[in-house]
């Protein structure tokens, strides 16, 4: 087998795994999801097997991204995926806080303590 195809498939099993810990699914789940075997999810990550274009488009549906993220070395994938998980949590803190004002707002009104 030439070196690139094996490249190419580390790399796609390396960023499958990835995105499937992101998400917090097993094989099992993603194999699930993706309406394919479980045998098959182990397969890929494991570097034992290649795709058909209808299993990525399956893989990447299940992971929710795009089948071009698949190929992409991890190093500037790893970047990508961090970038998302601290813009998802800057959105959820300030939903946090927007509601902790809002109801700390609403308890000094309910104790006579507004400002």
């Amino acid at each position: 087998m030439e070196e690139k195809t094996v490249n190419l498939r580390k790399i796609l099993s390396l960023n499958i795994k990835k995105h499937r810990k992101l998400l917090g699914l097993s094989q099992e789940k993603l194999a699930e999801k993706a309406e394919i075997s479980t045998n098959m999810v182990k397969d890929i990550e494991g570097c034992r097997t290649w795709v058909s274009d209808k299993t990525l488009i399956k893989l990447a549906f299940a992971l929710q991204t795009d089948i071009y993220q698949l190929f992409i070395s991890s190093a500037i994938h790893e970047d990508e995926i961090y970038k998302k998980i601290v813009l998802d949590l800057s959105t959820i803190l300030q939903k946090i806080k927007k509601d902790i004002d809002n109801n700390f707002e609403e308890a000094l009104k309910f104790w006579g303590l507004e400002k």
